[in-house]
Protein backbone atom coordinates (compact mmCIF):
# COMPACT_ATOMS: atom_id res chain seq x y z
CA UNK A 1 0.00 0.00 0.00
CA UNK A 2 1.34 3.32 -0.99
CA UNK A 3 0.43 6.67 1.43
CA UNK A 4 0.14 9.92 -1.16
CA UNK A 5 0.64 12.13 1.92
CA UNK A 6 -0.57 15.97 1.17
CA UNK A 7 0.06 18.78 3.20
CA UNK A 8 -3.29 18.99 5.13
CA UNK A 9 -2.48 15.13 6.24
CA UNK A 10 0.96 15.80 7.37
CA UNK A 11 0.51 17.26 11.03
CA UNK A 12 -1.50 14.21 11.60
CA UNK A 13 0.57 11.48 10.34
CA UNK A 14 3.70 12.93 12.40
CA UNK A 15 1.24 12.73 15.13
CA UNK A 16 0.87 8.84 14.60
CA UNK A 17 4.17 8.51 14.03
CA UNK A 18 5.25 10.13 16.96
CA UNK A 19 2.92 8.44 19.25
CA UNK A 20 4.23 5.09 18.00
CA UNK A 21 7.84 6.36 18.30
CA UNK A 22 7.29 7.27 21.56
CA UNK A 23 5.52 3.62 22.88
CA UNK A 24 8.48 2.01 21.46
CA UNK A 25 10.49 4.62 23.35
CA UNK A 26 9.04 3.31 26.78
CA UNK A 27 9.25 0.08 26.18
CA UNK A 28 12.96 0.18 25.23
CA UNK A 29 13.42 2.26 28.49
CA UNK A 30 12.39 -0.52 30.39
CA UNK A 31 14.63 -2.78 28.79
CA UNK A 32 17.75 -0.75 28.79
CA UNK A 33 19.79 -0.17 31.98
CA UNK A 34 22.20 2.36 29.83
CA UNK A 35 22.63 2.70 26.49
CA UNK A 36 25.87 4.53 24.71
CA UNK A 37 27.16 8.12 24.66
CA UNK A 38 29.52 9.59 22.69
CA UNK A 39 32.12 11.04 25.03
CA UNK A 40 34.09 14.12 22.91
CA UNK A 41 35.88 14.96 26.33
CA UNK A 42 37.67 11.99 26.31
CA UNK A 43 40.59 13.06 24.09
CA UNK A 44 42.11 10.02 21.73
CA UNK A 45 44.22 9.31 18.29
CA UNK A 46 42.80 9.91 15.53
CA UNK A 47 40.03 7.55 14.37
CA UNK A 48 39.20 6.13 17.22
CA UNK A 49 36.04 6.61 19.28
CA UNK A 50 35.16 6.70 23.03
CA UNK A 51 31.73 6.03 24.28
CA UNK A 52 30.29 6.01 28.18
CA UNK A 53 28.15 2.48 28.12
CA UNK A 54 27.45 2.99 31.93
CA UNK A 55 28.15 5.79 34.80
CA UNK A 56 26.93 5.64 38.18
CA UNK A 57 28.20 2.69 39.32
CA UNK A 58 30.60 3.36 42.67
CA UNK A 59 33.91 3.06 42.55
CA UNK A 60 35.08 0.68 40.31
CA UNK A 61 38.11 -0.81 40.05
CA UNK A 62 39.63 -3.79 37.51
CA UNK A 63 37.13 -5.18 35.10
CA UNK A 64 36.98 -8.00 32.89
CA UNK A 65 34.87 -8.65 30.09
CA UNK A 66 33.67 -11.99 28.82
CA UNK A 67 33.81 -13.99 25.03
CA UNK A 68 30.01 -13.29 25.23
CA UNK A 69 30.90 -9.28 26.15
CA UNK A 70 29.53 -9.31 29.97
CA UNK A 71 31.63 -6.66 31.67
CA UNK A 72 32.08 -7.53 35.29
CA UNK A 73 33.84 -5.29 37.62
CA UNK A 74 34.54 -4.83 40.87
CA UNK A 75 34.24 -2.10 43.45
CA UNK A 76 36.47 -1.15 45.94
CA UNK A 77 33.90 0.30 48.52
CA UNK A 78 30.49 -1.32 48.76
CA UNK A 79 27.10 0.30 46.91
CA UNK A 80 24.13 -0.88 48.71
CA UNK A 81 25.61 -3.12 49.86
CA UNK A 82 27.14 -5.48 47.13
CA UNK A 83 30.80 -5.42 46.15
CA UNK A 84 30.77 -6.68 42.30
CA UNK A 85 28.94 -5.21 39.23
CA UNK A 86 27.85 -7.45 36.43
CA UNK A 87 26.74 -5.53 32.97
CA UNK A 88 25.26 -7.30 29.91
CA UNK A 89 24.25 -6.62 26.17
CA UNK A 90 21.77 -9.28 25.62
CA UNK A 91 21.39 -8.28 22.22
CA UNK A 92 24.48 -7.42 21.13
CA UNK A 93 23.51 -3.84 20.05
CA UNK A 94 25.84 -2.15 22.27
CA UNK A 95 23.39 -0.95 24.98
CA UNK A 96 23.70 -2.33 28.36
CA UNK A 97 20.54 -4.30 28.81
CA UNK A 98 20.84 -5.38 32.51
CA UNK A 99 22.57 -4.77 35.37
CA UNK A 100 23.23 -6.57 38.18
CA UNK A 101 24.98 -6.14 41.45
CA UNK A 102 26.22 -8.85 43.98
CA UNK A 103 28.92 -10.16 46.65
CA UNK A 104 29.48 -9.07 49.96
CA UNK A 105 33.30 -7.68 49.69
CA UNK A 106 34.55 -4.80 48.15
CA UNK A 107 37.80 -5.61 46.56
CA UNK A 108 40.16 -5.16 43.03
CA UNK A 109 41.05 -8.19 41.31
CA UNK A 110 38.53 -9.47 39.11
CA UNK A 111 38.73 -11.99 36.01
CA UNK A 112 36.93 -14.37 33.59
CA UNK A 113 39.08 -17.63 33.35
CA UNK A 114 38.38 -21.41 32.51
CA UNK A 115 34.71 -21.45 33.53
CA UNK A 116 34.90 -19.29 36.60
CA UNK A 117 34.47 -15.64 37.45
CA UNK A 118 37.53 -14.62 40.02
CA UNK A 119 37.11 -12.01 42.14
CA UNK A 120 39.38 -10.56 45.58
CA UNK A 121 38.59 -8.82 48.33
CA UNK A 122 41.27 -6.75 50.67
CA UNK A 123 42.47 -10.07 51.67
CA UNK A 124 41.25 -12.61 49.82
CA UNK A 125 40.31 -14.25 46.47
CA UNK A 126 36.73 -16.15 45.68
CA UNK A 127 35.31 -17.37 42.66
CA UNK A 128 32.14 -18.56 41.28
CA UNK A 129 31.13 -20.66 38.46
CA UNK A 130 30.23 -19.66 34.95
CA UNK A 131 27.89 -21.70 32.48
CA UNK A 132 28.87 -21.92 29.29
CA UNK A 133 28.13 -18.15 28.09
CA UNK A 134 29.79 -16.54 30.91
CA UNK A 135 27.20 -16.08 33.11
CA UNK A 136 27.44 -16.42 37.04
CA UNK A 137 25.67 -19.32 38.13
CA UNK A 138 23.97 -18.81 41.26
CA UNK A 139 25.72 -15.21 42.64
CA UNK A 140 25.35 -16.45 46.46
CA UNK A 141 27.40 -19.02 46.29
CA UNK A 142 31.04 -18.01 45.44
CA UNK A 143 33.97 -20.40 46.94
CA UNK A 144 36.93 -19.45 48.67
CA UNK A 145 40.30 -20.14 47.18
CA UNK A 146 42.63 -18.43 49.42
CA UNK A 147 42.43 -16.11 52.05
CA UNK A 148 44.44 -14.30 54.97
CA UNK A 149 46.01 -11.96 52.62
CA UNK A 150 47.62 -9.07 54.48
CA UNK A 151 45.50 -6.01 54.50
CA UNK A 152 46.55 -2.88 57.07
CA UNK A 153 43.88 -0.72 55.37
CA UNK A 154 46.51 1.19 53.16
CA UNK A 155 47.72 -0.16 49.48
CA UNK A 156 45.89 -3.29 50.09
CA UNK A 157 44.24 -3.49 46.58
CA UNK A 158 45.01 -7.97 45.90
CA UNK A 159 44.91 -7.79 42.28
CA UNK A 160 45.52 -10.66 40.60
CA UNK A 161 46.30 -12.52 37.18
CA UNK A 162 46.68 -15.81 35.75
CA UNK A 163 48.61 -18.29 33.72
CA UNK A 164 48.25 -20.83 31.22
CA UNK A 165 48.21 -23.29 34.03
CA UNK A 166 45.78 -22.24 36.23
CA UNK A 167 48.46 -20.54 38.86
CA UNK A 168 47.06 -17.39 40.45
CA UNK A 169 50.04 -14.39 41.16
CA UNK A 170 48.47 -12.09 43.69
CA UNK A 171 49.55 -8.62 44.62
CA UNK A 172 50.43 -7.55 48.32
CA UNK A 173 51.23 -4.41 48.63
CA UNK A 174 53.00 -2.87 51.36
CA UNK A 175 51.64 -0.69 53.73
CA UNK A 176 54.75 1.06 54.61
CA UNK A 177 56.39 3.52 52.47
CA UNK A 178 59.49 2.94 53.10
CA UNK A 179 59.77 0.08 56.10
CA UNK A 180 60.81 2.71 58.52
CA UNK A 181 61.62 1.42 62.49
CA UNK A 182 58.87 3.68 64.39
CA UNK A 183 59.56 7.57 63.81
CA UNK A 184 63.66 7.20 63.82
CA UNK A 185 63.92 7.88 59.88
CA UNK A 186 66.00 4.17 59.68
CA UNK A 187 64.79 1.35 57.85
CA UNK A 188 64.13 -1.53 58.85
CA UNK A 189 67.42 -4.59 58.05
CA UNK A 190 66.05 -6.95 57.14
CA UNK A 191 62.79 -5.39 56.24
CA UNK A 192 60.13 -7.84 57.89
CA UNK A 193 57.51 -6.73 55.95
CA UNK A 194 58.58 -8.73 52.83
CA UNK A 195 57.60 -11.82 55.10
CA UNK A 196 53.63 -11.08 53.90
CA UNK A 197 53.77 -8.10 51.43
CA UNK A 198 55.50 -6.09 49.25
CA UNK A 199 55.27 -9.09 46.58
CA UNK A 200 53.72 -11.36 44.54
CA UNK A 201 52.95 -14.18 45.90
CA UNK A 202 51.05 -17.46 43.62
CA UNK A 203 48.52 -19.89 44.65
CA UNK A 204 46.46 -22.63 42.81
CA UNK A 205 43.04 -21.47 41.25
CA UNK A 206 41.20 -24.95 41.49
CA UNK A 207 42.37 -25.68 45.25
CA UNK A 208 39.99 -24.44 47.72
CA UNK A 209 40.44 -23.10 51.39
CA UNK A 210 43.85 -22.15 50.83
CA UNK A 211 45.50 -20.07 53.26
CA UNK A 212 48.34 -17.58 53.39
CA UNK A 213 50.86 -20.07 53.90
CA UNK A 214 49.64 -22.23 51.06
CA UNK A 215 51.41 -19.64 48.69
CA UNK A 216 54.88 -19.21 47.65
CA UNK A 217 56.39 -15.54 47.56
CA UNK A 218 57.24 -15.38 43.86
CA UNK A 219 58.43 -11.93 43.54
CA UNK A 220 59.58 -9.65 46.33
CA UNK A 221 61.05 -5.82 46.73
CA UNK A 222 57.78 -5.02 44.79
CA UNK A 223 55.88 -1.85 46.99
CA UNK A 224 52.59 -2.52 45.25
CA UNK A 225 51.92 -3.61 42.01
CA UNK A 226 48.02 -2.96 41.72
CA UNK A 227 48.91 -2.96 37.29
CA UNK A 228 49.67 -6.53 37.02
CA UNK A 229 48.98 -8.87 33.51
CA UNK A 230 49.75 -11.76 32.18
CA UNK A 231 51.42 -11.84 28.81
CA UNK A 232 50.40 -14.61 26.75
CA UNK A 233 53.21 -14.20 24.14
CA UNK A 234 56.03 -13.89 26.60
CA UNK A 235 54.03 -16.52 28.79
CA UNK A 236 55.61 -14.27 32.12
CA UNK A 237 54.10 -11.52 34.45
CA UNK A 238 54.27 -7.59 33.78
CA UNK A 239 53.89 -5.31 36.64
CA UNK A 240 53.73 -1.45 36.63
CA UNK A 241 54.73 -0.79 40.48
CA UNK A 242 53.93 2.12 42.40
CA UNK A 243 56.70 4.11 43.84
CA UNK A 244 57.49 5.16 46.91
CA UNK A 245 57.29 9.12 48.05
CA UNK A 246 58.00 11.64 51.07
CA UNK A 247 62.00 12.19 50.39
CA UNK A 248 61.90 15.67 51.58
CA UNK A 249 59.72 15.42 54.35
CA UNK A 250 62.20 12.68 56.13
CA UNK A 251 65.43 14.17 54.66
CA UNK A 252 65.64 17.59 53.52
CA UNK A 253 69.12 17.54 53.62
CA UNK A 254 69.56 15.44 51.11
CA UNK A 255 66.43 16.23 49.07
CA UNK A 256 64.38 19.57 47.75
CA UNK A 257 60.82 19.56 47.41
CA UNK A 258 61.15 19.33 44.10
CA UNK A 259 63.15 15.98 43.69
CA UNK A 260 60.32 14.67 46.62
CA UNK A 261 57.52 15.51 44.06
CA UNK A 262 59.17 14.18 41.06
CA UNK A 263 61.30 11.13 42.41
CA UNK A 264 61.25 8.19 42.28
CA UNK A 265 59.69 7.18 38.97
CA UNK A 266 56.88 4.82 38.46
CA UNK A 267 58.38 1.58 37.10
CA UNK A 268 57.31 -1.32 34.78
CA UNK A 269 58.95 -4.90 35.01
CA UNK A 270 59.09 -8.09 33.37
CA UNK A 271 58.84 -10.24 36.48
CA UNK A 272 60.24 -13.89 36.71
CA UNK A 273 60.06 -16.44 39.63
CA UNK A 274 62.35 -15.28 42.45
CA UNK A 275 62.99 -11.81 41.18
CA UNK A 276 63.61 -9.10 43.26
CA UNK A 277 62.97 -5.56 42.19
CA UNK A 278 64.82 -4.00 45.43
CA UNK A 279 61.90 -2.31 47.77
CA UNK A 280 62.75 -1.47 50.16
CA UNK A 281 66.56 -0.56 50.21
CA UNK A 282 66.76 0.99 46.81
CA UNK A 283 64.31 3.01 43.98
CA UNK A 284 64.31 4.03 40.80
CA UNK A 285 65.66 7.51 39.47
CA UNK A 286 64.28 7.98 36.43
CA UNK A 287 66.02 11.63 35.53
CA UNK A 288 70.05 9.27 35.90
CA UNK A 289 68.68 5.80 34.95
CA UNK A 290 70.16 4.31 37.72
CA UNK A 291 68.88 2.31 40.85
CA UNK A 292 69.48 3.95 44.11
CA UNK A 293 70.05 3.85 47.76
CA UNK A 294 67.04 4.60 49.63
CA UNK A 295 68.07 7.64 51.95
CA UNK A 296 66.21 5.05 54.75
CA UNK A 297 69.34 2.92 54.36
CA UNK A 298 71.92 5.15 54.32
CA UNK A 299 71.22 7.02 50.64
CA UNK A 300 71.71 10.67 49.86
CA UNK A 301 70.44 10.80 46.27
CA UNK A 302 73.68 10.26 44.58
CA UNK A 303 74.50 6.58 45.96
CA UNK A 304 74.10 3.55 43.81
CA UNK A 305 72.85 0.51 44.47
CA UNK A 306 71.01 -2.88 43.67
CA UNK A 307 72.95 -4.65 41.87
CA UNK A 308 70.84 -7.43 42.71
CA UNK A 309 67.68 -6.33 41.80
CA UNK A 310 65.93 -6.72 38.47
CA UNK A 311 66.05 -3.44 36.03
CA UNK A 312 62.78 -1.77 35.03
CA UNK A 313 62.19 -2.27 31.19
CA UNK A 314 60.71 1.21 31.20
CA UNK A 315 60.08 4.27 33.83
CA UNK A 316 57.20 6.99 34.09
CA UNK A 317 57.56 10.04 36.24
CA UNK A 318 56.69 10.09 40.14
CA UNK A 319 53.53 9.56 41.19
CA UNK A 320 50.72 8.51 38.22
CA UNK A 321 50.07 5.44 40.41
CA UNK A 322 49.53 2.88 37.50
CA UNK A 323 46.31 0.70 38.24
CA UNK A 324 46.35 -1.55 35.70
CA UNK A 325 48.02 -3.22 32.75
CA UNK A 326 46.34 -4.62 29.71
CA UNK A 327 48.60 -6.67 26.42
CA UNK A 328 45.87 -5.78 24.02
CA UNK A 329 45.69 -8.99 21.33
CA UNK A 330 42.98 -8.01 19.18
CA UNK A 331 42.64 -6.81 16.10
CA UNK A 332 40.39 -3.75 15.76
CA UNK A 333 43.06 -1.34 16.65
CA UNK A 334 45.85 -0.36 14.01
CA UNK A 335 48.74 -2.81 13.60
CA UNK A 336 51.02 -0.61 15.76
CA UNK A 337 48.91 -1.40 19.22
CA UNK A 338 48.87 -4.96 18.72
CA UNK A 339 50.58 -6.95 21.15
CA UNK A 340 51.49 -3.48 23.07
CA UNK A 341 50.55 -2.28 26.88
CA UNK A 342 48.30 0.06 28.27
CA UNK A 343 48.60 1.13 31.35
CA UNK A 344 45.74 2.80 33.40
CA UNK A 345 47.32 5.96 35.44
CA UNK A 346 45.47 6.95 38.30
CA UNK A 347 47.37 10.03 39.55
CA UNK A 348 48.92 12.93 38.60
CA UNK A 349 52.51 13.89 37.73
CA UNK A 350 53.74 17.17 39.03
CA UNK A 351 56.86 16.87 36.74
CA UNK A 352 54.33 16.45 34.04
CA UNK A 353 51.04 18.31 34.85
CA UNK A 354 49.46 15.54 33.84
CA UNK A 355 47.79 12.77 34.75
CA UNK A 356 44.28 10.81 34.31
CA UNK A 357 45.23 9.25 31.34
CA UNK A 358 45.74 5.46 29.53
CA UNK A 359 49.01 5.40 28.20
CA UNK A 360 50.92 3.28 25.50
CA UNK A 361 53.92 1.36 25.20
CA UNK A 362 55.14 -0.47 21.90
CA UNK A 363 56.52 -3.96 22.01
CA UNK A 364 58.06 -5.94 19.92
CA UNK A 365 59.51 -9.59 20.59
CA UNK A 366 57.94 -9.47 24.27
CA UNK A 367 60.08 -6.16 24.91
CA UNK A 368 59.32 -2.29 24.94
CA UNK A 369 60.43 -1.21 21.26
CA UNK A 370 59.79 2.75 21.77
CA UNK A 371 59.08 5.54 23.98
CA UNK A 372 55.66 5.46 25.88
CA UNK A 373 52.25 7.98 24.36
CA UNK A 374 49.93 9.23 26.00
CA UNK A 375 46.33 7.03 24.37
CA UNK A 376 43.58 8.43 26.06
CA UNK A 377 43.61 11.71 27.63
CA UNK A 378 41.79 14.67 29.69
CA UNK A 379 40.13 12.26 31.92
CA UNK A 380 40.37 14.63 34.69
CA UNK A 381 38.34 17.24 32.61
CA UNK A 382 40.54 20.19 33.96
CA UNK A 383 44.06 21.59 32.77
CA UNK A 384 45.97 19.84 35.67
CA UNK A 385 48.79 22.58 35.22
CA UNK A 386 45.74 25.85 36.36
CA UNK A 387 43.22 23.58 37.55
CA UNK A 388 40.05 25.11 37.51
CA UNK A 389 37.37 22.55 39.78
CA UNK A 390 37.48 18.85 40.57
CA UNK A 391 38.53 16.30 38.68
CA UNK A 392 36.12 14.44 36.86
CA UNK A 393 37.44 10.96 36.22
CA UNK A 394 40.54 9.01 37.97
CA UNK A 395 40.72 5.63 35.01
CA UNK A 396 41.29 2.73 36.93
CA UNK A 397 40.10 -0.38 35.15
CA UNK A 398 41.19 -1.48 31.91
CA UNK A 399 39.84 -5.09 29.61
CA UNK A 400 39.64 -5.67 26.20
CA UNK A 401 36.45 -6.87 24.63
CA UNK A 402 35.63 -9.64 22.13
CA UNK A 403 35.60 -7.15 19.23
CA UNK A 404 38.99 -6.15 20.28
CA UNK A 405 37.28 -2.32 21.60
CA UNK A 406 38.97 -1.18 24.64
CA UNK A 407 37.51 -0.84 27.90
CA UNK A 408 37.98 1.63 30.52
CA UNK A 409 36.48 2.27 34.17
CA UNK A 410 36.72 5.03 36.83
CA UNK A 411 36.43 5.60 40.35
CA UNK A 412 35.45 8.91 40.90
CA UNK A 413 31.85 8.44 39.58
CA UNK A 414 31.60 5.07 38.18
CA UNK A 415 32.15 5.51 34.72
CA UNK A 416 31.98 2.46 32.16
CA UNK A 417 34.04 4.00 28.61
CA UNK A 418 34.67 1.97 25.43
CA UNK A 419 37.43 3.52 22.78
CA UNK A 420 36.69 1.75 19.28
CA UNK A 421 38.43 2.44 16.44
Amino acid sequence: MKYNITKPQLPVFIIVLLGLLGTQCKENSKKKASAPVNDTAIVVPEGFSVQVVAKDLGNLRHMSVSKTGDIYINRSKLKDEKGLVWLQDKDQDGSIDDQKFFGPHPGTGVLVHNGYLYTSSNSAIYRYALNDKDEVIDIDKPELIVEGLADKGRDNAKSFVMDKDNNIYVTIGSWSDTCRQDDSGEGMMPCTILDSAGGIWQYKANKLNQSFANGKRYATGVKNAVATAWNQKTNSLFAAVHGRGAFHDAFPEFFTAKQSAELPAETLYEIKEGDDAGWPYIYYDQFKNQKMLAPEYGGDGKITAGEEAIDPLMAFPAHLAPNDLLFYTGTMFPEKYRNGAFIAFHGQSPELKKGYFIAFVPFKDGKPSGDWEIFADNFSGIDLANPSGPIKYRPCGLAQGPDGALYVCEDLNGTVFKISY
